[in-house]
């Protein structure tokens, strides 16, 4: 069976959008001393479930506003998804579907980051309706 381990986050000017995903998340992010443009993304303590990843530079221009979803997108597990939203919109994030509920399970949303990646957000809550 496939089992996802990694995750890649395509950016025009991956400094700058590091700087999102550490503002938003406290994600570590580093750049890889390989023989490619790359940065190593830290998510979290290597001991806690989840996955990690990377950041590329991305080959071509950011996806155009208002286009169907072409990508496999992720989502982080958060605290408060009302409370990141906004800090994501306050660091240059726009909304992409506002937060809805998952009966039984949260609730979700999702943002577009500011190079125009799409992003989930879930906040557990199996009371959500």
């Amino acid at each position: 069976m496939g089992r996802l381990v990694h995750f890649e986050i395509h950016a025009s000017d991956p400094e700058r959008l590091a700087d999102f995903y550490r503002a938003l998340f406290g994600w570590t992010i580093a750049k890889w001393e390989g023989p490619m443009p790359y940065w190593v993304i830290t998510t979290g303590d290597p001991a806690s479930p989840g996955i990690d990843g990377g950041m590329v530079l991305r080959q071509g221009d950011p996806p155009a506003a208002g286009q169907p979803v072409n990508a496999f997108p992720c989502v982080v597990d958060v605290d408060d998804v009302d409370a990141d939203v906004a800090k994501a919109v306050g660091l240059g994030a726009v909304v992409a579907l506002p937060k809805m509920a998952v009966p039984g399970v949260g609730w979700l949303a999702y943002i577009l980051d500011p190079d125009r990646n799409i992003l989930g957000m879930m906040q557990n809550d199996p009371a959500a309706a």
